[in-house]
């Protein structure tokens, strides 16, 4: 395990400080996050009998997915993030980024002279081009996103596309993003595709997930590729006959826990990812009757508490984001009677919180996976069982 510290010139400088633990060894960060999961578990009742070592990342260039900025000029664009005063600090060269990522930026800068695309400037509320997100694949190819205040660039774009694909033939997939609004979001509802692809294929190991532009993946891919690895093998241990994913997004446990005999459910409220995880479910000739998946899109809430008790799994997966299940989805499975929970959290806190909500059942499994070096941000994965209630919880 190394006791290194990245070196960041920008972090130096105090250009930008996304990265909160980078002064900090990266042993160290393992350990911290190590032990902030375990206490979130235990808080919520008796430790975990199995708590395996943390998984580890590779310190640096391990980003799948960059969230750039755009300001400065068109002639001179930078590509990063917003100093504190408003003016942008070009990033193109963080070390976290893939090899892919940093390799692709450059040509991505120019393209935003080429075509003319005016940053939008936050001050003067003139501009247009607000954001570039780019996604790497394993294989290396690219979906490109640009995000835009309106379709104003849009002629513009598509004209110089041809120069796009012969200087960055790895962008596989190319959008506009529509956002209009004069706020600190990200993106907008309305997508424009491109390019002749619509989705970028995520090939792991043992299955390929394919993403849409709003379709949601781990940002680390190779930690993302071990973390579904260790669900798998959980839940193969217990061997249920029927599994739900709720939260399931483009698929990536309901896939990975495919098995014969199994009836596997995916929920997710996105229609845009239930078809990519419809798409991987074909490649891999994979039916929508007992022994194989099926997908609905649906909130996950609303479809547990309309289930009838005969109609309830043996085994409940969940992956929510950061604000965790909530007292409705937890208090849920409380009641539910299903025997068993595997529970992917990339927050301590709201797991604590859910825990302590499904009082009656008891971790029996543990690990935590570091998708995120130099922040304190960590995934963990709990498997818990069904017992009898703890005594002084709710």
């Amino acid at each position: 395990m190394s006791h290194a510290v990245l070196d960041c010139a920008h972090f130096t400088a105090g250009e930008c400080r996304s990265c909160t633990w980078l002064p900090t060894p990266y042993d160290e960060q393992l350990a911290a996050k190590d032990a902030a999961a375990r206490e979130a578990v235990a808080s919520a009742g008796p430790g975990v009998p199995e708590w395996l070592a943390p998984h580890a990342s590779a310190p640096a260039g391990f980003r799948n997915k960059a969230k750039m900025v755009v300001a400065g000029t068109a002639e001179e664009p930078t590509l990063g993030i917003l100093g504190p005063r408003g003016g942008g600090v070009d990033l193109r060269d963080c070390a976290l980024h893939t090899p892919g990522l940093q390799a692709a930026l450059p040509t991505l800068a120019r393209f935003v002279t080429r075509a003319g695309l005016v940053p939008y400037d936050v001050t003067a509320r003139r501009g247009e081009l607000k954001h570039v997100l780019v996604t790497e694949s394993p294989d290396g190819e690219l979906m490109v996103r640009w995000v835009l205040r309106s379709t104003e660039a849009e002629a513009r774009i598509r004209k110089h596309l041809p120069w796009l694909a012969e200087e960055l033939p790895a962008a596989r997939v190319v959008t506009l993003n529509i956002q209009p609004a004069h706020a600190a979001v990200l993106e907008g509802e309305r997508e424009i595709v491109l390019s002749r692809e619509r989705t970028l294929p995520m090939r792991l190991p043992d299955v390929t997930l394919h993403l849409g532009p709003r379709s949601f993946f781990q940002t680390n891919t190779p930690v993302a590729t071990a973390l579904y690895a260790r669900g798998r093998e959980w839940v193969g241990e217990v061997a249920p006959g029927s599994v739900w994913d709720l939260y399931c997004g483009v698929g990536g446990f309901a896939l990975h826990l495919a098995a014969p005999g199994r009836a596997v459910t995916g929920v997710e409220i996105s229609a845009e990812a239930i078809a990519s995880a419809e798409r991987s479910r074909a490649d891999m000739s994979l039916g929508a009757g007992t022994g194989s998946v099926a997908f609905l899109a649906g909130d996950a809430t609303a479809y547990a508490r309309e289930s009838t008790a005969a109609e309830r799994p043996e085994l409940v997966v969940v992956n929510p984001p950061r604000r965790g299940l909530g007292v409705e989805l937890a208090g849920w499975l409380e009641g539910s009677g299903v025997p068993r929970v595997l529970y992917s959290s990339c927050n301590p806190v709201t797991l604590g919180r859910d825990l302590a909500t499904m009082a009656s059942y008891r971790p029996v499994r543990g690990q935590v996976f570091d998708m995120f070096p130099q922040t304190a941000h960590a995934e963990a994965l709990v498997l818990l069982e069904r017992s009898e209630p703890r005594v002084g919880t709710n």
